[in-house]
C-alpha cells in the first residue's frame, strides 16, 4: 500500500548541488523582494509577458496550440475561443489568473484542487472538470515503430481521493511546523501528484499551476515575472527524464525524488537569473536616455541568432516600434546582421 508521509525527507542528507541550489534561490529571493517593494513600472510589463508565455508553454507541452496572435488575444480577453484547443487555453488563462491574484486565499486542499481543475476545463465539453478520475489511466509513450509503451501506472480511481487528501495534509503539516525547506517539499509534492495522476485530463497542466501556487504561498514569486512553464517546456526532455528516474519504485515507497528536486530547483534558479538580467536592462533604461542604448546593450550580450520578439522580451521597458527602430539602426551601423524576411527575420552580431 502506498504511503504518504514527508517526514522521511527530514532524515535525508542532500548533496552539495541541491544545497547550493537552495542557498542561491533564497539569495535571489531576497534581492527580488527588495526590488519588487519599490514597485517599478517594468514589473507590469514582465507580468504581462509571463502570463502569455506561461499559458502558451504549459498547453504546448500537452500538444494544445494556437497561433501567437490568437493566443495574445485570448490571454488579453479580446476574443472568444474558436475550437477545443482555444477553449482549453482560455481555461488555463483563467486558472493562472486565479493563482496569480488569489494565491493567499487558496488553501492546499482536495476541494481547492478540484475547484482549480474545474476552472481549467470550464470552457470544454468535458463533464469531468472538477472531479477526480473515474476510470484507470496510465502514463505511456509512443515508440518509433508506432507501438505504445506504458511507462508508469498511477493509482486506481478508488485510491485517488484518499491519496490527494494525504499529500495535502502531510504537506501542510510539515510546512506549518517548519520542519523542512519548502524548496525540497514542493517538488516532492508535485512528484506525488503526478504519480497519483488524479484526473482524467489536465494532470500536467494542474501540476504546473500547483507548482506556482505553492511557490507563491512560500514567498517565491519569480513565476509572476518570468514564466516557469516556459522554462519547463524549453527543457521538456530533461523534465520527463528526471520524472522517470524519480518515480521508480514509487508504489513500494522506495523511490528517490532527488533527480526531480534537482531539476525543479534548476528551473526556479534559472528563472530568478533571467529576472535579474531583465531588471538590469530595465535599470539601464533609467540611466540612459534612448531606446537604442538599451537594445544595443541587450544584443551585444547575445550568442547566436535572436529575433525582434527576443529583444522585446529582454527589454520590457520599451515598445515594439522603438525596438524595431533600434534594430534598424544597429543593422545600418554594421553592429548586427539581419537575415531572412517577414516572420522569419532574425539577427546576429557581426
Amino acid at each position: 500500500m502506498k504511503k504518504f508521509d514527508y517526514k522521511y525527507l527530514k532524515e535525508r542528507t542532500w548533496d552539495n548541488e541541491i544545497i547550493s541550489y537552495i542557498a542561491k534561490i533564497h539569495e535571489f529571493k531576497g534581492r527580488q523582494d527588495l526590488y519588487t517593494r519599490q514597485k517599478p513600472a517594468e514589473l507590469d510589463r514582465l507580468i504581462e509577458i509571463a502570463k502569455i508565455q506561461s499559458t502558451e508553454s504549459s498547453n504546448r507541452i500537452e500538444g494544445i496550440v494556437t497561433t501567437s496572435v490568437r493566443l495574445k488575444q485570448l490571454v488579453e480577453n479580446k476574443t472568444t475561443p474558436k475550437n477545443r484547443d482555444e477553449k482549453e487555453i482560455l481555461g488555463y488563462r483563467n486558472a493562472l489568473n486565479m493563482v496569480h491574484e488569489s494565491y493567499p486565499y487558496i488553501h492546499l486542499s482536495p476541494n481547492h484542487i478540484l475547484q482549480l481543475h474545474g476552472e481549467l476545463l470550464k470552457f470544454t465539453a468535458f463533464s469531468y472538470g472538477g472531479k477526480f478520475k473515474t476510470t484507470a489511466n496510465e502514463i505511456a509513450k509512443t515508440l518509433p515503430n508506432g507501438e505504445r509503451e506504458i511507462i508508469f501506472q498511477p493509482l486506481e480511481p478508488y485510491e485517488t481521493p484518499i491519496a490527494i487528501d494525504q499529500i495535502c495534509s502531510n504537506y501542510n503539516r510539515i510546512l506549518e511546523n517548519e520542519e523542512l525547506d519548502p524548496l525540497i517539499l514542493i517538488p516532492c509534492f508535485i512528484l506525488d501528484f503526478l504519480c497519483i495522476h488524479p484526473f482524467n485530463d489536465g494532470n500536467g497542466r494542474m501540476s504546473r499551476l500547483l507548482t506556482l501556487l505553492l511557490l507563491y504561498k512560500s514567498g517565491f514569486m519569480v513565476g509572476q515575472y518570468i514564466s516557469i512553464e516556459k522554462a519547463i517546456a524549453d527543457t521538456k526532455d530533461e523534465y520527463y527524464d528526471a520524472l522517470a528516474r524519480s518515480d521508480q519504485r514509487w508504489h513500494e515507497n522506495e523511490h528517490d525524488p532527488k533527480d526531480f528536486i534537482k531539476y525543479m530547483l534548476g528551473i526556479i534558479l534559472s528563472c530568478y537569473r533571467e529576472f535579474e538580467k531583465r531588471i538590469d536592462i530595465a535599470r539601464e533604461s533609467g540611466i540612459k536616455s534612448t531606446s537604442y542604448d538599451i537594445v544595443k546593450k541587450y544584443v551585444l550580450n547575445q550568442i547566436g541568432l535572436f529575433t525582434k520578439k527576443d529583444v522585446l522580451l529582454g527589454c520590457p521597458s520599451i515598445g515594439s516600434s522603438s525596438v524595431e527602430s533600434a534594430l534598424k539602426k544597429l543593422v545600418e551601423e554594421g553592429i548586427i546582421i539581419r537575415e531572412g524576411a517577414g516572420r522569419k527575420t532574425c539577427y546576429h552580431l557581426l
